[in-house]
């Protein structure tokens, strides 16, 4: 069956209203290609402006979200919340998440539950870091990571799979297709074994970490590769060229 191309934009944070405001006006005047599912993670304090500025052919995402509708803490948003702004997406278990501000895989697997029961897409990250493959344990790493997510998931038809090896993310060094390739398709078997065929077969599982404008052609061509989980490019207008690296 063929998986519908999906790129991912996480603007981090990033931006202001000015910058970010020529940011989608490039996009809604680009030419992109109709056969890809393009969703921009904005900001929380911007998901509103986001969702309203840009064109309605192109998805907007929360970076982020909390394991409860509601409630005492301080600083979090909710799916509800994220909803209530026009927004159907929300990133989870980015690297940066889980290394800079300690996220556990358990929590990420309670926030994926919670965000799917609300009705959100989830975005939902996985990767090693470069001492985990320099070690040899990439698999048992990002296998790890899927089982959690994979617990807390009912209808997978709502899930992409983002693989980001942490080593490749904002250092220019980029996963080679065949790297890409290997573990997505490691990944795909694995989903074959423990949850369903049909699953594996379905669900998109899209790469990240210095993809460019230069680099996503090749990766795009790779068999088990559905698409990009795009960071510092997706602030550039090279970010339609990556939208259109099938086309």
């Amino acid at each position: 069956m063929s998986r519908k191309f999906f790129v991912g934009g996480n603007w981090k944070m990033n931006g202001d209203k000015k910058s970010l405001g020529e940011l989608i006006q490039t996009l809604n005047a680009g030419k992109v290609d109709p056969n890809v599912e393009v969703v921009c993670g904005a900001p929380s304090i911007y998901l509103d402006f986001a969702r309203s500025k840009l064109d309605g052919k192109f998805g907007v995402a929360a970076q982020n979200c909390y394991k409860v509708a509601k409630g005492a803490f301080t600083g979090e948003i909710s799916p509800a919340m994220i909803k209530d702004c026009g927004v159907n997406w929300v990133i989870l278990g980015h690297s940066e998440r889980r290394h800079v501000f300690g996220e556990s895989d358990e929590l990420i697997g309670q926030k994926t539950a919670h965000a799917l029961e609300n009705g959100l897409g989830v975005i939902a990250c996985i990767g090693e870091k470069l001492d985990e493959r320099e070690g040899g344990i990439t698999e048992k790493v990002v296998f790890a990571q899927t089982k959690v997510i994979a617990d807390n998931v009912k209808d997978w038809s709502k899930v992409v799979l983002a693989y980001e090896p942490v080593w490749a993310i904002g250092t220019g060094k980029t996963a080679s297709p065949q790297q890409a390739q290997e573990v997505h398709e490691k990944l795909r078997a694995w989903l074959k074994t423990n949850v369903s065929e049909a699953v594996a077969n379905s669900v998109r599982i899209i790469y990240g970490g210095s993809v460019t404008g230069g680099t996503c052609k090749e990766l795009a061509s790779q068999k088990d590769v559905d698409g990009f989980l795009v960071g510092g490019a997706s602030l550039k207008p090279e970010f339609i060229d990556i939208i259109n690296a099938k086309a």
